[in-house]
């Protein structure tokens, strides 16, 4: 049996999950809001008959303006998927303070004031169901990518509290962890990467990094890699059973890492990573 919300605002729906979620939900009946900081990014979902407004989840005013415009109209929202973040990556001794904080604003903070602002509402009609797009990367941590996990982590963090926090007025609170996703994510990492020349101490690592991220992300059948729309189709699931799961992995991989870093010690696990991301320069190539 499903439950009765109808009304869905998601942010970051640009592309990648969040369009996929906001496709999946309209073909299921669902008024979706599609939200990013471009609203011409959403010009395909809007032409397909969703609603579309701009939310930035960096700028308080942005975020209240369109849970506002929401409101007025549906009385709350019923369904607030947290999909908004991307990833800052590189060594942590040369990421600049400024793109850590950047990374957190976005993947955390964001997050956090988006589910303040549409708990009341919420609270009022005693339901709704908030979606919080987290990481199998909130269970564990590779190197190059601290700045990313960490926030992944956090969200880890805030979600368990608000599950607790909120259950008593009628909402629910989940965690979706997807392991990698094909949104053309490697393309993004090496960007992000800091370009601090050959003279860098990490200079071998990084490239080593790029390797064999863009290998991981290189096509749409690698194995451990999901598409955007499987994401989607467990968003659909929590958004809709009764009594949701607290936590949903996608993909297979999202169980062997979480379970495999559970088992194995510290200095394990880093050699595991010494094996993928090598410090040294590739020689085999």
């Amino acid at each position: 049996m499903t439950t009765t919300i109808r009304t869905a605002l998601i942010t970051g729906a640009s592309s990648g999950i969040g369009a996929a979620a906001a496709t999946t939900l309209a073909q299921h009946g669902w008024t979706v809001y599609a939200t990013a900081r471009r609203t011409e990014a959403l010009a395909a979902l809007a032409a397909s008959g969703l609603h579309t407004l701009p939310l930035d989840v960096t700028d308080d005013q942005s975020m209240i303006a369109a849970v506002e415009q929401i409101e007025s109209t549906h009385g709350a929202v019923d369904l607030l998927v947290n999909n908004a973040g991307f990833g800052v990556n590189g060594p942590v001794e040369e990421l600049a303070m400024a793109d850590i904080r950047r990374q957190f604003e976005t993947n955390v903070f964001g997050l956090v004031r988006m589910s303040q602002l549409v708990l009341p509402g919420m609270r009022r009609k005693r339901s709704g169901r908030i979606i919080n797009i987290g990481s199998v990367g909130g269970t564990f941590t590779t190197p190059g990518a601290g700045a990313y996990h960490a926030s992944k982590w956090a969200v880890e963090s805030f979600n368990d509290a608000m599950r607790f926090e909120v259950e008593s007025f009628g909402v629910d609170v989940v965690l979706v962890q997807p392991t990698g996703v094909y949104t053309q994510f490697d393309k993004k990492i090496t960007e992000t990467m800091p370009d601090t020349g050959p003279q860098s101490p990490y200079a071998a690592f990084k490239a080593n990094h790029a390797r064999v991220t863009t290998q991981m992300f290189s096509g749409r059948n690698v194995a451990g890699i999901v598409q955007a729309e499987d994401v989607a189709k467990v968003i659909l699931q929590a958004a809709t059973v009764r009594r949701p799961r607290t936590r949903y992995k996608v993909g297979m991989s999202a169980h062997i890492y979480t379970n495999l870093r559970r088992i194995v010690s510290d200095r394990f696990w880093d050699r595991l990573m010494a094996m993928q991301f090598p410090m040294a320069a590739d020689r085999s190539t």
